[in-house]
């Protein structure tokens, strides 16, 4: 670009964040602007075939695995081998690129930090902006914070205990209303995944690590492809060897589960492993059958727990996939909060989270996510004990699982049932956390657990879709009682009134109570149902 010329991308209605220039260079607005100009045509046209295989779902309430890619799960093939930076990946930690988060995830002692412009993150401008920032400024050691309320500093810890960075962009629905190329705006996951290459490709391997991604929400191996195209067009754009970049797939989509091997095909020569992400997995089951009758309707969030047939199945297939493939298997997430003041309560969460690994570490898989700095010790043990010095179990091969099509939709098979209690939880959970995000914050604790935004789609899911199949619930203080739309906001406006009576007036009308209370009862009780509700809710984010 001559001096003095424009740049291809255009800043919209955004406010200035402090040194966003350093973020926003010429050099990273020009690679945005190509890599908008070449793939978001591609982008669109997946996002149709999306609608089109959900209107096919909703004709024959039905899913299996593709005829015409039978050569490739037939076929003798493998992944790229693993950097070093990635083979041991035992204990992963997961949350937003603020500051003290950026902080505290390079000094947890885990293995992996997946840093979180997705789920965990709300896609303010200091967010998408300031993310940046932090990454950067930790690769580069000049990163700290102050705490203004505590007076507490946080520092980085040595160097060499950093754990390897594996950073997630957002997934393909949601644009950057900030960003504009052409009069368009640029999808979210060019601009995080474009402005963090950018940046930092080069300064990663010159650490011995690599840029390396976690890609959300894909729902075929069409948008893996459309990704792998992405990696070779960024790498030779900035002069980055082929087969550099490594990305790791989020198995979080029903429709993904049926292309679990196609998509390590396509990413082949970047691909590092998949993972079994449970919340968006149960969102996009409900979402994709939210019409299809009684035999998909999901009970209790909590109550599916991984041991349900058609969770199990799941994730059995995916660790036999990876290690298939040399791939790794990474598991789901451990979202206890350690309460250090109830030890009785603390010891009933730590319980939960060394059941679950244990079972993961036993299951094959190589590694697990946890949400919180005090459970990376407690996942790692479990996964030691199975482990010992290997760095992953790629070799067991669990060659014994056969998962069959039919098996991967046995929802009708889970024991529990929905009940009163659960629909009081989804409404709850669903208000607090749509607040918080409204207010910039993506990772929530609530209730003893930290909530992201799969958290909030598979609580309005559910309620969207027992109100449609007119699920009756047993335990509803006034006896046996059908979920419909007036029940829903009755027992939303009494969680309302909860809420302004705890908080107080001053308290409750600083906050963002009243539109997250209207946004949840939108989302879960519009006659049409929202594909994501981050979208009707980014066009209320400040």
């Amino acid at each position: 670009m001559s001096a003095g010329a424009p740049s291809a991308v255009e800043i919209v209605d955004a406010t200035p964040v402090e040194r966003q220039e350093e973020v926003l260079t010429d050099g990273a607005l020009d690679f945005l602007a190509a890599l908008h100009r070449r793939f978001t045509p591609s982008r669109n046209e997946l996002m149709a075939q999306r609608g089109e295989r959900r209107a096919e779902i909703a004709r024959t309430s039905t899913l299996g695995f593709l005829p015409n890619t039978a050569h490739i799960r037939d076929g003798d093939w493998q992944v790229a081998s693993c950097p070093e930076a990635l083979n041991d990946r035992r204990v992963e930690i997961t949350g937003p690129t603020d500051r003290k988060m950026t902080i505290n995830a390079c000094n947890s002692g885990a293995k992996v930090w997946l840093a979180d412009f997705e789920d965990a993150s709300a896609p303010t401008w200091e967010n998408v902006v300031g993310g940046q920032l932090n990454l950067i400024s930790a690769y580069e050691r000049t990163i700290d914070f102050t705490d203004e309320n505590s007076g507490k500093s946080y520092a980085l810890g040595p160097a060499e205990s950093m754990p390897a960075v594996v950073m997630r962009p957002r997934g393909w629905h949601l644009d950057e209303r900030h960003l504009r190329v052409d009069g368009e705006q640029v999808p979210g996951a060019l601009v995080d995944f474009g402005l963090y290459f950018f940046h930092n490709a080069q300064r990663l391997i010159d650490m011995g690590k690599g840029p390396y991604f976690y890609l959300p929400k894909l729902e075929s191996h069409l948008e893996a492809r459309l990704w792998n195209e992405i990696f070779v067009f960024a790498q030779d754009h900035c002069g980055i060897p082929q087969g550099t970049v490594r990305a790791t797939v989020l198995i979080e989509t029903i429709t993904a589960a049926y292309e679990m091997e196609e998509i390590l095909y396509e990413l082949r020569d970047h691909a590092s492993g998949l993972n079994a992400g449970r919340w968006d997995y149960l969102f996009s089951i409900v979402k994709n059958f939210r019409d299809a009758g009684a035999k998909f309707v999901l009970p209790d969030r909590n109550s599916v727990t991984m041991t349900a047939p058609f969770m199990r199945a799941y994730t059995e297939l995916l660790v036999r996939t990876c290690h298939k493939r040399g791939a790794h298997a990474i598991g789901g997430m451990a979202a206890q909060i350690p309460n250090r003041r109830d030890p009785e309560a603390n010891e009933k969460a730590m319980a939960k989270v060394r059941a679950d690994k244990e079972r993961e570490a036993s299951d094959g898989f190589d590694g697990s996510w946890v949400a919180h700095p005090d459970l990376v010790p407690v996942a790692q043990e479990s996964f030691d004990a199975v482990l010992g010095d290997r760095p992953n179990q790629k070799e067991r091969l669990r060659e014994d699982v056969e998962v069959t099509a039919s098996e991967l939709l046995a929802v009708e098979e889970t024991d529990a049932k929905p009940t009163y209690a659960g629909l009081r939880n989804a409404v709850q959970v669903g208000t607090r956390y749509i607040e918080a995000w409204l207010r910039g914050m993506g990772a929530v604790a609530i209730f003893g657990l930290m909530e992201d935004a799969a958290t909030a789609e598979i609580s309005r899911s559910q309620i969207w879709q027992w109100v449609n199949a007119g699920v009756v619930l047993p335990d509803a203080p006034e006896g046996e009682v059908r979920v419909t739309a007036e029940l829903v906001r009755r027992v939303a406006d009494e969680d309302l009134a909860e809420l302004r009576e705890e908080l107080g007036a001053e308290t409750f009308a600083a906050g963002e109570w009243q539109r997250a209370h209207e946004l949840l009862l939108r989302v879960a009780l519009d006659e049409k149902y929202e594909a994501f509700l981050t979208l009707p809710a980014y066009e209320l984010l400040d």
